[in-house]
């Protein structure tokens, strides 16, 4: 269609038309003049727009899901990495509350014995044929080797080597540890040996002790203790070990042999302090735990059995012999 005088002249009109339109039908509200010619609009024009609505939302959505997505996978990230950081520090706060409780009660330890030690934490252990675990403390920290090793339960090993930040400890239940050793009540020596690997995590005993007198006697349940090295290297005194826990009866020999259980977990090991200092007196039996209570005798049962001399029916009276009066006659009474 040309641009002519007389098109730009009717399109002005219908657009003032359609503005006035839209202006009465606006204030007339409800009642508006235009409502019916409204309704007819809408029957009309509806469905022509629901269904272009159909057909452009989804692209719309798509594009937005396109646009957005780099954003979202963003937010994703953070979310997941500060859900990471959470999770990290509550199982950090759960090994410090944890390692910090160890270490009060290795304190507790050293101090009922009189050590002087220097606490320390297992970084890892040996994957040779020793029985060994590294520490993260060294000679920066005055480690030296021959020092004792023990943990809150008692005895852990010695320092066999040092680095700067880093020492080497070999455990007692190596098959070349020896440690003099002594029981307690008693005071008779012995040695104790590891027995490798092979006596840790499958039921069996990893520690041996050998009685130096065959004659001196030993019983289950009774508990060894570190008898002390000259010069206090490499084992202070008055460390706990363990509990003899069966004794091998068999005779002819020199000394008895008995198998102890360690008080210390090997396979759990994680806060340890080393011995800096031996103590000023031999603590003996002092650092070992308390006795366990022995447990309760049972009260015997009643038999049920009526005594000698005694009545089945629990009267007194029937229960004398014939003939024999009462030390309490009862009384009569007068008519």
């Amino acid at each position: 269609m040309k641009d002519t005088r007389r098109t730009r002249v009717v399109l002005g009109a219908l657009i003032v038309t359609a503005l006035a339109m839209i202006t009465v039908d606006y204030r007339g509200g409800e009642h508006s003049p235009l409502r019916g010619l409204r309704d007819v609009g809408a029957a009309v024009f509806g469905p022509v727009e629901r269904a272009s609505a159909s057909v452009v939302r989804p692209v719309g959505d798509t594009f937005d899901a396109i646009t957005d997505a780099p954003g979202e996978r963003h937010r994703a990230d953070r979310l997941e990495r500060e859900n990471q950081r959470l999770r990290e520090q509550l199982r950090a706060g759960r090994l410090d509350q944890d390692r910090s409780a160890q270490l009060q009660r290795l304190l507790g330890t050293a101090g009922a014995g009189g050590y002087r030690i220097r606490a320390a934490q297992v970084i890892s252990a040996g994957q040779g044929f020793e029985d060994t675990v590294t520490i993260d403390v060294g000679t920066r920290n005055g480690i030296r080797t021959d020092m004792t090793v023990m943990s809150a339960q008692g005895l852990v090993g010695r320092v066999t080597r040092v680095g700067p930040a880093t020492a080497t400890v070999l455990l007692a239940t190596d098959q070349t540890s020896s440690i003099g050793s002594r029981l307690e009540d008693s005071k008779e020596i012995g040695i104790v040996q590891g027995r490798g690997r092979r006596g840790l995590g499958n039921g069996a005993t990893p520690l041996r002790f050998q009685l130096l007198d065959a004659a001196a006697p030993m019983r289950v349940g009774q508990r060894v203790v570190t008898l002390g090295s000259q010069g206090e290297r490499p084992y202070v005194p008055g460390v706990p070990i363990g509990v003899v826990e069966r004794i091998d009866n068999s005779s002819g020999g020199l000394t008895r042999t008995a198998y102890v259980r360690p008080f210390v977990r090997f396979t759990s090991l994680d806060v340890v302090g080393v011995v800096v200092a031996p103590p000023r007196h031999d603590p003996r039996d002092a650092v070992l735990p308390p006795k366990p209570a022995p447990p309760p005798t049972p009260t015997p049962a009643p038999t049920g059995k009526p005594s000698p001399g005694a009545s089945p029916s629990g009267d007194p009276a029937k229960a004398r012999p014939r003939g024999t009066k009462s030390p309490h006659p009862r009384p009569t009474s007068e008519d």
